[in-house]
């Protein structure tokens, strides 16, 4: 069976679970809802999924993304760690205080203010295995995929993540303007937005 037929046969036995109900109420197709769509890829690609990721080490999901996040990036400081992942800025620094228990992470010296952090040598190697298998699983992943396919799906996911931020931070603006309660994360959204568009 050709790679074409594999696909239009996988996708129509997916479909079969995203069948709606007879109900008259106004209802949501989610196999064409892109938010949702976007969700599922997500679920399915976590980190926490990877059987290969759980033999390279026992780090949790969120410490895992932070040192990924360091080791390509670093020394970078816990904000800055935020508005690239998208993570709240809470969980940013637990995850910090925790490597740093480890030993997998170090603070910059001569700067105390924003505390910027870098991989030790043990997180470096756990850095370098953990990539290696991440690129590998991107390969397979993105296979079926033409050269063009792959830039137009980076440059869509690229804007759906601007228009998402967008569309929050309005949102989170009107929450503002009707005296509704804005939690920290909501705060966080509004200032990412304000840095992206500055």
């Amino acid at each position: 069976m050709s790679s074409d037929n594999l696909y239009k046969k996988s996708l129509n036995n997916r479909l079969k679970a995203f069948e709606l109900s007879g109900s008259e109420q106004s209802q949501l197709a989610l196999d064409k809802h892109i938010p949702f769509q976007v969700a599922v890829v997500s679920n399915l690609l976590s980190i926490s999924r990877d059987p290969i990721i759980r033999t390279l080490t026992d780090l949790d999901t969120r410490e895992l993304r932070i040192l990924v996040n360091i080791g390509s990036y670093g020394p970078i400081a816990a904000a800055d760690i935020a508005y690239q992942s998208r993570l709240d800025p809470y969980s940013i620094n637990r995850a910090i205080a925790a490597l740093a228990k480890k030993a997998l992470i170090e603070y910059q010296e001569g700067n105390a203010r924003s505390k910027p952090v870098l991989l030790t040598d043990q997180g470096k190697s756990i850095y370098s295995k953990v990539v290696a298998h991440l690129k590998m699983r991107e390969e397979k992943l993105l296979e079926t995929l033409s050269d063009s396919e792959k830039n137009t799906l980076s440059v869509l996911l690229q804007k759906l993540e601007l228009n998402a931020e967008t569309v929050l931070a309005m949102e989170v603006a009107d929450c503002h303007k009707q005296g509704l309660n804005v939690t920290r994360d909501h705060k966080e959204l509004e200032r990412w937005h304000k840095r992206t568009n500055k």
